[in-house]
Order: C-alpha cells, then structure tokens, then sequence
C-alpha cells in the first residue's frame, strides 16, 4: 500500500484520503492534527486553518528527491501521495497553530467556568496544547448577541469560532438550511433567516458538531458538569431505527443522550426524537411496586406475595406432569411479548411461560407507526415504526413456537390477538402475562373489552366466559393498571442490558447504564423468578439475570437445528470497547 509519513509516523492510506483522514484514523498515536472546521459527515471548507502543515513530497524531475511544496497547507483538504512526509509539529506548523489560537480567541469571552462546554472544548483543549500562555490583545472585544435558535438550540454568538459546520449540517445532511454566515470580519455570526426557526427533526446535532461552546442545548442547559458524567453505550429504545448512542448518566439520573458513530445505522447523527426520548425513564408516576388483588381491592405487596400469587392461580386451572412444569387441562396462558422489550427478556418470559404451560399462545403487543420513513439528503432515516425490537421479539418467540410445536406454531400480531379473544376460541385461555414498557399509553379500548376486563358481569365478555387471571409487567401506569389481577412493576431499557434488532435486521447489543428504579426488576429477572417459582417451587433458586448468558442459552437452544436463535451468539454487534485516554500531563507521585 502506499504510504505517507505524519510527524515521524509512517501510515498507510488509500487513494484518495487526505492527510487529515489518515490522521484521524490513528487517535493517541503521534499523528494527531488539532481541527476544527473538519468533519467526516460534511464538505471540507478548509476556514479555520488550524490544521495547516508542513508538506514535503517527491519530486518525479528530480528522482522522487522530497521537496518542500512552498507553503503551508491544509492537511483536510491535500490528497496524500505516495513518500509524502508531513509536520504539524515543525516551527513554521508550530506557529501557525499559535496565531490560529490567539486569533480565535481574540473577541472569545473567558467564561469557560460557567460555559456547558468546558470539560469536552475543543478551544479550552487546543489553548492549552496549541495556543500562547500569555495574551497580547488589549483591546475592547466585540460583544455577540445570545439567541433562541429553535425549540432546542441556544446560541452564544460571541464564543463561536465561524467553523460553519452547524450551517453546512442543515444544507447538507438536513437539506433545510435554516442557518446562514451573517456579517463580514469580526462582525459576523450565525443566524437563521427570518422567519425560520431551526426546527428540523435533526435540529440538535448541532450541538454536538459545535465544537465550542456557542451551540447549547436547552435540554441541558446548566444541569451538570460532563466530567461528573459516566458515558454507557446503547441502542436508541424508542424507535426501529436502531440508532448507536452514549448515555450520559450520573448517580442513577440520565442528563443527555449523544449519538455513537456507526456508518451502517446511523452514521453520525439522531434524531431529536431519539435523543429526547429518555424522558419517560424518571416519569414520577413509575411503577414502584408490585400490587395485587386481595378481598376485591388492590393492595401493594412485594414481589415474593406476587409470584405466590401469580403461581396459585396458574396452577389452578392446571395438573402437574411428569418431568418440570405444567401440563395444562382445560385453559390456556397467553404470554403477549412487548416490541420494547429486549430479544433476552422475550426468551425468558418465553420459556417461563411453557413452565406453566407446555402449550401457550405468543403474541407480539402492540406495534407504534406514526406517519411514514422519511430520509434525509444526508441518508439519515426516521422510521415510522416507534418500537425498538417488534423484529427481535417475534425472531425469538417464533423460534421457540417451531422448536417445541407450541402457541400452534405460529406467534399472532396485536390485531390478531384483538379479533382472537373475540372468537369462541378464546374459551381456552384461562390467564395471560401481558407485557407494555411503552413510554405512553398503549392499551386500547378495544383490547379491553376483548380481555373481558372492566365489564360488570361475564355474560359482557368479548369470549362469553370468565375473565383470565391477567399478570400485567409494565412500567407505567395505563388502563390495565387499574384493572388487572397482579401488576409488576418493569426496568426500561436504560436499566438493563440486552439486545435489540432493528428495522434492517441488525441485532446489537446495549449496556445497562442505570441501576433499576427502586421497587422494580427488569422483565428477564421477573422471568427467571417465575420460572423457578413454575419449576421448583422455590424463588430463591432463580438465577441472576445475566444479558450474554442469556444469549448462549439462547444459542444452545439451536443447536439442534430447528431454531435460529444461533445468531445470538454469531451475529449480535456489541459496542466497541472505547479508546482509554491518557492525561495530557505527566503525573508523579508524591
């Protein structure tokens, strides 16, 4: 391959790729060149001209002798040639970085202690790497306006360095173009037109292309220092898209959610839907506790009384068989999966569910669409489809249906379910664990009705016969709240670790970045409980529930061949481990 020396570091490259790309692609290895108008998602503009280097090249004429090419040049714009040989770190690089910084900093207020920015400042970082320790600006610095730039966005128009990447974000990923350069020299600033507010479903990446601290966001503005935040990687849990994204916690609160790059998915962007969309996490109304039903009212209790609860009831319309579980007489449980839930939690529930009955139903809850896909100019798509794992959770229940010839071999959707318990073939279901974790309302009316729950009398009752036991595993409160026999109170997916697959197919695998809310347990816990509780009588037997565990015994189950839930182990993309960062300073040791 052909090759090109950076300070001393001889790196491949592929024709084409400038010298600041090939850079890039090595971080923390001597070839780092400072940017800042640069971005992998955007057009090179070459204005900030921080990056410029010293450029040696051969020279054909002369037997390929490397020759200096007269001038300094921006690394993100110069090709790589085969033998070129590059300094940033030359005399002439040296300063230019250093006037590069004292001219950005100029009119820049020094407000980095009460700026959202410090701490993850592309300025505050290049200043002390790159820039003078003394200033020799004397003047009265130019005073910017703040503004209100749209529903998300605030702009501090005198900490902007003019990089131009949120103004070519919206003409060139968004195709919206809200933004605009306005004024010449240093009187010019950001704005949007008149008239147009920057409201595009994309809106707040910006923020994160700001790389100073001009471009904030609303959401959270002034709540927490970012060197106080722990970073976890995860799956997008409110849509289909299957978004790569860093949650930013601390002490069990989320403060913000970031996009993680991945070419194949998301590249580099969110939608702001996605990124808001954690909100539902620290709802106050959460399930905090498991309630019953006792003497016809509806009593807290803890999760112990529940199960006792849940397993007298199943073992009612049911005799013991040979070997563990149930074998069912005269009913039927229905075990309706949630598309929010992950592919682990659906297999547990699954197989807690054929515990208690060799032969139940499966059926995948309810499926959001709202509107149509729509993809922007950038390739960045929104999907209509608002449930994170419909794909994952039927994979796993179909797979289940076929390898042990249950829920009559097939998995019915919500609808289907819905005209189901309409038929006089519902007689037979005689309980049903029902499962939401949606962030809003989801049960109908319909649905209700058909279930044969808040009717005064059973003649009523869409299936002409007594109402099932209904167990409900959700995490805010609905219509079933009130209305079922057992609620259990369930873990979103900030609180748990696991596997989604998304609109394309791709299963990938998060990280659980928060300790479950007080009073709950996640869905696959719950599973586990029961299954023990269905096997062995005993809660105290239940395993741990363990995300990559669950996943081999979810593999070991296809091991004869009739289930594809091998790719669990072969085909789930797990977050790549981050770079560790090592301080820019030597420490030593008192």
């Amino acid at each position: 391959m052909p090759k090109v020396t950076i300070n001393g570091q001889e790196l491949d490259y592929s024709p084409g790729q400038t010298i600041l790309q090939v850079a890039n692609a090595v971080p923390g290895q001597g070839a780092a060149v400072p940017q800042y108008c640069y971005h992998d998602g955007l057009s090179i503009v070459a204005s900030c001209r921080i990056c410029l280097a010293e450029v040696w090249a051969p020279n054909p004429r002369k037997n390929n002798e490397l020759e200096y090419l007269g001038k300094l040049l921006p690394t993100c714009q110069t090709t790589c040639t085969d033998g070129m040989v590059v300094y940033t770190d030359s005399p002439k690089s040296i300063a230019n970085q250093k006037s590069v910084m004292e001219y950005l900093l100029i009119n820049h207020p020094l407000d980095c202690p009460v700026c959202d920015q410090a701490g993850e400042c592309s300025l505050q970082d290049y200043s002390y790497e790159y820039g003078r320790g003394v200033s020799r600006f004397e003047e009265t610095k130019v005073k910017q306006p703040k503004k209100d730039l749209g529903p998300h966005v605030y702009l501090y128009a005198d900490r902007c360095i003019m990089c131009t990447r949120c103004v070519r974000f919206t003409r060139e990923v968004t195709g919206t173009a809200e933004l605009m350069v306005e004024g010449r020299g240093n009187t010019g600033q950001i704005d949007v037109f008149p008239g147009v507010a920057l409201d595009n479903e994309l809106s707040a990446n910006v923020i994160d292309l700001c790389p100073v601290g001009a471009l904030l966001d609303k959401d959270f503005l002034f709540t927490q220092r970012v060197w106080f935040l722990k970073e976890t990687p995860s799956i997008d849990g409110t849509t289909a898209g299957g978004d790569n994204i860093s949650i930013h916690h601390n002490e069990g609160i989320i403060y913000r959610l970031k996009p993680r790059t991945n070419m194949e998915v998301n590249k580099w962007w969110i939608s702001d839907e996605v990124r808001y969309g954690y909100k539902f996490v620290h709802d106050e109304k959460r399930l905090r506790s498991p309630v019953v039903v006792r003497f016809g009212k509806r009593t807290e209790c803890d999760f112990g009384r529940a199960y006792n609860e849940i397993a007298k009831a199943l073992r009612s319309s049911s005799t013991p068989s040979s070997g563990t579980g149930l074998q069912p007489v005269s009913s039927r449980l229905l075990l309706m999966a949630s598309p929010m839930l992950s592919c682990e939690d659906a297999f547990l529930l699954a197989r807690a569910a054929m515990a208690f009955d060799k032969n139940p139903i499966f059926a995948v809850g309810p499926i959001p669409i709202h509107g149509k896909d729509k993809t922007f100019p950038g390739g960045y798509t929104i999907h209509a489809e608002k449930a994170p794992n419909a794909r994952g959770v039927r994979r796993v229940l179909e797979a289940l249906a076929r390898e042990h010839h249950v829920s009559d071999g097939k998995v019915r959707s919500f609808e289907e379910i819905e005209g189901w318990l309409n038929s006089p073939d519902a007689k037979q279901i005689g309980a049903a664990i029902l499962t939401g974790n949606y962030p809003s309302e989801w049960v109908t009316e319909d649905f209700v009705r058909a279930l044969g729950l808040g009717t005064p009398n059973a003649s009523e009752r869409g299936f002409g016969s007594a109402r099932p036991f209904t167990i409900l595993i959700d995490t805010l409160p609905n219509r079933l709240t009130e209305l079922a026999d057992v609620v259990l109170p369930s873990a979103s997916w900030t609180e748990k670790a696991g596997t989604f697959e998304n609109a394309k197919g791709m299963l990938q695998a998060f990280e659980q970045a928060i300790a479950v809310i007080d009073g709950a347990k996640s869905e696959g816990q719950i599973a586990l409980d029961l299954f023990a509780e269905a096997t062995t009588g005993s809660q105290s037997d239940a395993q741990v529930h363990n995300a990559a565990e669950t996943r081999r015994m979810m593999a070991d189950r296809s091991q004869g061949g009739a289930s594809s839930l091998g790719v669990f182990l072969t085909d789930v993309r797990t977050p790549a481990v981050s770079v560790k960062q090592e301080a820019d300073m030597e420490v030593v040791e008192l």
